[in-house]
């Protein structure tokens, strides 16, 4: 069973889809479901094929999220430190082809979110940082170019 490397944060966020999808939407599912079969002839009834449709997306995502829950991880990044980049650390860079600084949160692939700057420890900037320190330079093969970073400074809060 593979563990999966988690924040406090990230645990709690899935932790609260779960629990809506257990209290919120499947109720509200089963209800359609009742719904659309009052309504008759089923071989022919949109509503309830969609929602029969529906309930499959949330009972997978139910199960899903289950899975992950309880091969959690959770890693603090507040009681981590160092001088090497690692899982949780906030890590700011210097493009040195783009002229720009850029912030990198390092996460799970779970909490991944490259809009807010979030991550993953798995993907191919994540694992150029992991194990570097401050001064160091590394290469990321991306699609259009060879991405050179510059680590400024690496923090775990």
């Amino acid at each position: 069973m593979q563990r999966i490397p988690m924040t406090p944060q990230g645990y709690e966020k899935l932790k609260a889809e779960l629990e809506r999808l257990l209290r919120v939407e499947r109720p509200r599912n089963i209800r359609e479901i009742e719904e659309a079969r009052a309504h008759g002839d089923l071989s022919e009834n949109a509503e309830y094929h969609a929602a029969k449709e529906r309930q499959s997306h949330i009972e997978g995502r139910i199960m899903e999220l289950q899975d992950k829950l309880s091969r959690a991880e959770v890693i603090d990044p507040a009681k981590l430190g160092g001088s090497r980049v690692a899982f949780g650390a906030r890590v700011k860079v210097y493009d040195l082809g783009a002229d720009e600084e850029y912030v990198f949160y390092l996460v799970g692939p779970e909490e991944a979110d490259a809009r807010a700057g979030k991550i993953s420890i798995s993907s191919p900037v994540g694992k150029a940082l992991l194990g570097k320190e401050v001064g160091d330079t590394v290469r990321v093969q991306a699609p259009a170019r060879v991405i050179e970073y510059e680590v400024l400074e690496i923090s775990y809060s």
